[in-house]
């Protein structure tokens, strides 16, 4: 009996460890420290991912920008991720990407609501950013 080999489809997707650690330490509100650990990956990523990529060092960011005050940069790089992430929707390396959009289309919303940067309660609340299951 010949074996079945699985099709490169429906094998399981390994990520660099890089993001993974992105998400733990964004969802722990070191944003600094998500931007910088993703930097690294994005900086080697020459091929459709780098945009993706680029997207989510946006949002962390604009969090960085947030949690010191700076509603400008916030809004502006809130805008410069919804463009880098919108070509990956509905999904992207395990990320609904239509919903996290969604997301930060509100977050730059109340920015531009003129929302003060303390009403997103940083650091005490912090947004949460996870990967499907």
């Amino acid at each position: 009996m010949k074996r079945r080999r699985t099709p490169p489809s429906a094998a399981p997707k390994t990520f660099d460890p890089r993001y993974f650690d992105f998400f733990v330490e964004f969802n722990r509100g070191a944003y600094f420290e998500a931007h910088d650990v993703l930097e690294g990956l994005w900086l080697r990523e020459k091929g459709a991912l780098a945009n993706f990529y680029k997207g989510l060092i946006q949002i962390a960011g604009a969090f960085v920008h947030l949690s010191k005050s700076r509603s400008d940069p916030a809004r502006r790089l809130f805008l410069l991720a919804e463009k880098h992430l919108a070509p990956y929707a509905p999904a992207c390396e395990g990320l609904e990407i239509g919903r996290l959009l969604g997301r930060i289309r509100g977050w730059r919303r109340r920015i531009e609501a003129g929302e003060a940067p303390a009403s997103f309660g940083l650091p005490r609340r912090k947004p949460a950013i996870r990967l499907r299951p």
